[in-house]
């Protein structure tokens, strides 16, 4: 894309769905608060046979990585968030509007990416609360935040595959 492609109005560009990336944060948090205020630190409730909620706390990425680093892991997590929050705000606003299954993608992961940011650098640690599993094998927790990047990650899987640019790529290798 040149620079005469990049939409002249936010409005025209992917930044159309900040509403989302809003609406994301806001029950992201409102979710994590409502565990914080009800359960007590790693109770359970289970509530499906294969579905409990928990409250439990991630000081590391994603899967717990480098939980157990004695808190420099914080601040180098902050800092990757904050730039690659960066740069897909950049991409959504240089994006047009017509990109409709980019822009969702990235809207989707921005909205978890500052969920998720919010948490670490205001309590050091991700609150997470969704548990699934089958029999004893737990898939671990995660929370809203998390849900929304991962439907944002296989959206722009999706989308390499299956989207526009493919469909052109496709077309001019013949």
């Amino acid at each position: 894309m040149t620079a005469a492609q990049t939409p002249k109005r936010w409005q025209e560009s992917g930044w159309h769905l900040w509403w989302l990336m809003v609406a994301l944060v806001v029950a992201d948090q409102f979710t994590k608060w409502l565990v914080v205020a009800n359960m007590d630190l790693f109770s359970r409730i289970n509530l499906l046979p294969f579905f409990d909620l928990v409250h439990v706390r991630n000081y590391g990425a994603a899967f717990s990585f480098l939980s157990d680093q004695g808190g420099w892991q914080r601040w180098f997590f902050t800092a990757i968030a904050i730039a690659i929050s960066t740069v897909i705000a950049v991409l959504l606003r240089r994006q047009p509007k017509a990109m409709t299954t980019a822009n969702w993608a990235f809207a989707l992961i921005l909205g978890g990416a500052l969920g998720n940011l919010i948490d670490r650098t205001r309590l050091g640690y991700v609150v997470d609360f969704l548990d699934f599993y089958v029999g004893s094998y737990h898939w671990p927790a995660f929370n809203v935040a998390d849900s929304a990047i991962v439907i944002g990650a296989g959206l722009m899987i999706y989308e390499g595959f299956f989207g526009q640019s493919a469909k052109d790529a496709g077309k001019n290798a013949k």
